[in-house]
């Protein structure tokens, strides 16, 4: 190989090595220049040298005149002298011109790195959510409540433009309180993207699926890819959700023994089952989700040690206790009334905030003339119909097999025949299917609407989920007039993809909305914040256990008696219940809270009619 070939290779490796490499060669090509210029001047122009300090007066001048092209206009000397000054001062205009080009495009680069958001982040204790989706908005929003009093750090690790994804975190949080957002555009499913937002140092990793069929898939990967990964100095917990029951095992496993894998599907279809026979349960369960109002705290209290879980229900003067989490870790919903708290106990308070859970020895006064006595209950075979049909209509009828009487009735009005329903054996519920396009007010008539008890509208997985709500608007705006020309005979509860389009939706005055993405969005959130509360919100949708239940408010106080709630808290009691709040009938349609009450004050009075609900939590 030639010399030549060789040293254009060199050069060649010096020019990929960037913008330092342009600029140290600019420098040597300017030193060269005022170097031989110096050196002329110093070998022909003598007189010209002495006059101006000799050979380091010459070079300081070439060096000025290489920066500054003005300084030329003071010169005096010979026309040598001159004609050298003049030829560094115009090489001086293409070296600095270059220069100048050249530390723009550094510059633009380096800006367009920033803006890609591909540097390193350097934080402590921040909160990273990996993936992107319409959840993110909802975690983020809930993150910043969570962290109103203090300085936080959320930090959105996807792969996404960094600044589209900041434009539009501002447009749906455009306040953020003391907490920062930071996003960085990387794949999560990447070890060296990962690396970008700091996962040693922070304080919980939410993993969001994604839209799509794959989603589980993502998350599976992402999991395995945090689980083999080795921590310094600790492994923060890890949370997230899978949109299929099947993956859920395979979840555990990719996640490991510290991570927190729910399962989306199975929550949404006992959401869907519970609320259709309980108006008012999705947005009890939006509050105890939430960080705006009522949360859910762990309190070890020493006072309580030696008495009984019942004695404990009035123990709090702004609070109700609705469990225990023992010493070994068991998590206990609703316990019975004579169970003991001991030493190292946690009880689980309902408040609005941890600050304002305090012991009183003042209990307000029970008023025994209003505490109604228990009495059973005659079950009756219902009647229900579900209107669409999704991946989540089976389970949703395999549920209700397992909730309701014996004798009731399903009836699927969708296009389609759903084979996988209807062959399945039950073991007291009848399933039948009947034609129908949700959107034809006509087909919609011919189902005989006031012989069910109540109407469940699935969301059509098989359009985008925006589109798929629209053509859940239209189908309950028909309902809606057809219930009010027969005179109200039946409950009607719907699935929605967006939360914003419930706001629309309440002119159709349906009795409920179950958003899962949202509550899914709340308790993913929720756990970041404390893993502990896993065991709480396990039992509370685990329908062997205590759930939650809207009861008519006359079986525990009579309607129309004014009360406080301290004696709906002692009535609930006695029948092995915990009662913790109450929806009113006449508001269940305002928004924001749609007529429910969580943790009122126990010392206030209140009526509550016929039509009005006690929340508790019991097992039937």
């Amino acid at each position: 190989m030639k010399l030549r070939d060789r040293l254009r290779y060199w050069f060649d490796r010096t020019m990929d090595r960037g913008t330092p490499a342009l600029i140290g060669w600019l420098g040597l090509c300017s030193a060269l220049m005022i170097l031989v210029v110096t050196v002329l001047v110093v070998l022909l122009t003598n007189t010209d040298t002495e006059e101006n300090g000799g050979w380091a007066g010459v070079a300081w001048m070439s060096l000025l005149r290489t920066l500054d092209p003005g300084t030329m206009g003071a010169d005096k000397g010979s026309a040598l002298f001159l004609s050298l000054m003049l030829f560094v001062t115009i090489g001086g205009i293409f070296v600095v011109s270059a220069l100048i080009g050249v530390l723009t495009t550094g510059l633009e680069k380096q800006i367009d790195k920033l803006r890609k958001g591909r540097s390193r982040l350097i934080e402590r204790g921040h909160t990273i959510v990996l993936g992107w989706s319409d959840q993110v908005f909802t975690v983020i929003s809930e993150l910043v409540k969570a962290n109103q009093g203090e300085r936080s750090c959320v930090v959105v690790l996807a792969g996404q433009d960094k600044v589209d994804m900041e434009q539009q975190i501002r447009a749906r949080i455009p306040e953020a309180g003391r907490t920062r957002v930071i996003c960085r555009s990387g794949n999560p499913l990447n070890r060296a993207d990962l690396e970008l937002v700091s996962p040693d140092t922070a304080k919980a990793i939410i993993v969001l699926p994604r839209a799509g069929a794959d989603a589980d898939i993502d998350i599976m990967k992402t999991l395995l890819l945090l689980n083999n990964r080795t921590w310094r100095p600790r492994r923060p917990h890890v949370v997230t959700a899978v949109q299929n029951s099947e993956n859920l095992a395979a979840a555990r496993l990719a996640g490991g023994e510290s991570a927190l894998v729910i399962d989306a599907d199975d929550i949404a279809v006992r959401l869907v089952v519970q609320s259709h026979r309980q108006a008012g349960l999705s947005t009890v369960c939006t509050d105890l989700l939430d960080f705006a109002g009522n949360e859910l705290y762990l309190r070890t209290e020493p006072s309580l040690i030696g008495r009984t879980f019942g004695e404990a229900v009035h123990a709090y003067e702004l609070g109700v206790p609705i469990g225990l989490r023992t010493a070994d870790g068991q998590t206990l919903v609703n316990p019975d009334g004579k169970t003991l708290i001991e030493a190292g106990d946690q009880v689980i308070v309902l408040a609005e905030d941890d600050l304002l859970i305090r012991p009183t020895a003042k209990q307000p006064p029970i008023r025994e003339e209003a505490v109604v006595e228990a009495c059973g209950r005659t079950a009756r075979p219902d009647r229900t119909l579900l209107i669409g049909w999704n991946a989540r209509g089976a389970k949703i009828i395999d549920l209700l097999d397992r909730l309701v009487e014996p004798g009731s009735v399903v009836v699927i009005a969708a296009p389609r025949r759903p084979d996988e329903a209807m062959n399945a054996a039950r073991a007291g519920l009848s399933v039948h299917h009947k034609p129908c396009r949700p959107t034809s007010r006509a087909s919609l008539e011919r189902l005989d609407l006031g012989s069910y008890q109540h109407i469940v509208v699935l969301a059509d997985d098989d359009v985008e989920p925006c589109h798929a709500d629209d053509r859940t608007l239209v189908t309950l705006l028909h309902l809606r007039d057809i219930e009010e020309r027969l005179g109200d005979p039946f409950s009607i509860v719907t699935e929605m993809n967006d939360d914003q389009n419930r706001e629309v939706a309440q002119v159709t005055k349906a009795d409920d909305f179950i958003v899962s993405s949202r509550l899914i969005s709340l308790l993913l959130t929720q756990l970041s914040e404390n893993r502990h509360l896993h065991g709480v919100f396990a039992a509370l949708f685990d329908p062997s256990g205590s759930e939650i239940y809207l009861k008519p408010a006359p079986s525990y106080v009579p309607a129309g008696a004014r009360v406080n709630f301290a004696t709906v808290l002692e009535s609930a009691r006695r029948r092995g219940e915990s009662a913790i709040g109450y929806r009113l009938h006449d508001h269940s349609q305002e928004a924001p809270t749609y007529g429910v009450r969580l943790n009122p004050p126990k010392d206030t009075d209140l009526v509550l009619e016929a039509h009005d609900s006690v929340i508790v939590l019991a097992e039937s």
